[in-house]
C-alpha cells in the first residue's frame, strides 16, 4: 500500500509540475499570438491528447504563425505544406528515385517528403485534390506511410495542424468524412477583440517582433502526453461523454429533433476524442481530474466536424453548433 501511495504522489507531483510549465508555454505563445487564448488552449489540448487539429478561420488570423510558434515552444521539428490543386501525393509523402552508383549498379532510394516531421502545418488543406488529401489519412491515423509497398515510420510524436478558409470555397475540395474524423478537434478562429488588436498593431509593425522561446523538448512533451492518459476520469464524466455522443446519432436513442435534423452523427472516435480532450484540458488547467463542464466546453470542437445536417434543418436556419448546443442542454 505504501509503494502505491508513493507512486501516486510521484504522478501527482509530475502533473503539477507539468501544469505549471504548460502555463508558461501558453504565456510564451501569447507573446506572439494576440487575442486567441481559447484557440491556444484548444490547440494545446489537441496536441496533449496526442491528436490533430483543424483550424478554421478567415485569412490573416495567424493560423500559420500559431503552428510555427507551437513548434518552437514545444520543441517539435515542424514543416509546412501549402496545399494547391496541383499538389501530388508524392509531394507530401516522398518518392523512390533511381540511383546509379559509380560501378553502374542501379537501385531505388526513398527520398522522404515533408510529412516526416513532428508537427506538420497543412495550409489550406481543402485546396488539394481528394487524391492528395487522402495521402495524409494513413499518416494521421497510423503514424506511418507506405510507398511502393514499403512501410516508413514517421517521427514521434506526429501531429497535423491543418487550416481551412471558411469564406472562399471556389476551387476547393471538401475533406471526406473519414479524414475529418481523424482530427481530434475542429477549432474555429474568430477575430481578436479591440484591445488585443491594438496590442498586435504595435507589436508587429515596429522594428523588432517578439519571438517565442523553446520551453519543452520532444521527450518532455511525450512525457506530458503520457501523463494525460494517466489522469482518472470519474463515472459522471464518462456518462456525460457517452450520453452526448450517442444522443447525437439519429436512431432509437435520439429524440425527434435530432432524427429530423441530423443525417449522420459522430462515431466512437468522437467519444475517444472527448475522453482524451477532457483529460488534456484538466492537465492544462492544473486540475487532477476532468469535470462535466470540460465535456460541455469541448463538445463543439469535437462534434462539429463529425456530424451532417439535413437539408430541412439547414433551411430552418440550424447549424451544427446550434444542434450541439441543444445536445449539451440534455446533459447539463
Amino acid at each position: 500500500m505504501t509503494s502505491i501511495n508513493k507512486a501516486d504522489h510521484k504522478i501527482i507531483d509530475e502533473m503539477e509540475a507539468t501544469a505549471a510549465r504548460l502555463v508558461e508555454a501558453k504565456q510564451e505563445i501569447g507573446k506572439v499570438i494576440f487575442g486567441q487564448e481559447t484557440v491556444i488552449d484548444l490547440t494545446l489540448t489537441a496536441i496533449l491528447g496526442g491528436g490533430h487539429a483543424l483550424l478554421v478561420g478567415a485569412p490573416g488570423l495567424a493560423k500559420t504563425k500559431l503552428a510555427m510558434t507551437l513548434g518552437t515552444v514545444l520543441g517539435l521539428a515542424e514543416k509546412r505544406i501549402q496545399f494547391t490543386p496541383d499538389l501530388m501525393p508524392a509531394d507530401i509523402l516522398g518518392a523512390e528515385i533511381l540511383d546509379e552508383s559509380d560501378s553502374g549498379k542501379r537501385a531505388f532510394r526513398f527520398v522522404p517528403g515533408p510529412v516526416f516531421c513532428q508537427l506538420l502545418m497543412a495550409d489550406e488543406i481543402n485546396r488539394a485534390s481528394p487524391r492528395t488529401q487522402s495521402a495524409l489519412l494513413q499518416a494521421m491515423q497510423e503514424h506511418h506511410i507506405t510507398v511502393a509497398g514499403v512501410r516508413h515510420d514517421l517521427p514521434s510524436p506526429f501531429h497535423v495542424l491543418a487550416t481551412q478558409n471558411p469564406i472562399e470555397q471556389e476551387g476547393t475540395y471538401p475533406l471526406p468524412e473519414a479524414q475529418l474524423d481523424r482530427f481530434l478537434l475542429e477549432i474555429d478562429i474568430a477575430y481578436p477583440d479591440l484591445e488585443s488588436e491594438r496590442k498586435m498593431l504595435f507589436a508587429t509593425t515596429g522594428t523588432k517582433e517578439e519571438t517565442a522561446a523553446a520551453l519543452f523538448t520532444r521527450q518532455e512533451l511525450m512525457a506530458a502526453q503520457n501523463l494525460v492518459r494517466l489522469i482518472p476520469v470519474g463515472e459522471s464524466v464518462v456518462d456525460a461523454i457517452l450520453k452526448l455522443v450517442r444522443l447525437a446519432r439519429p436512431g432509437k436513442d435520439a429524440d425527434d429533433f435530432i432524427n429530423e435534423s441530423v443525417v449522420w452523427g459522430p462515431g466512437p472516435r468522437a467519444s475517444q476524442s472527448l475522453m482524451l480532450g477532457v483529460r488534456a484540458k484538466a492537465l492544462l488547467d492544473g486540475r487532477l481530474a476532468p469535470s462535466v463542464d470540460d465535456v460541455l466546453e469541448l463538445a463543439n470542437p469535437v462534434l462539429r466536424h463529425r456530424m451532417a445536417l439535413s437539408f430541412s434543418a439547414r433551411a430552418d436556419g440550424h447549424t451544427i453548433d446550434s444542434v450541439v448546443d441543444y445536445l449539451k442542454q440534455q446533459i447539463s
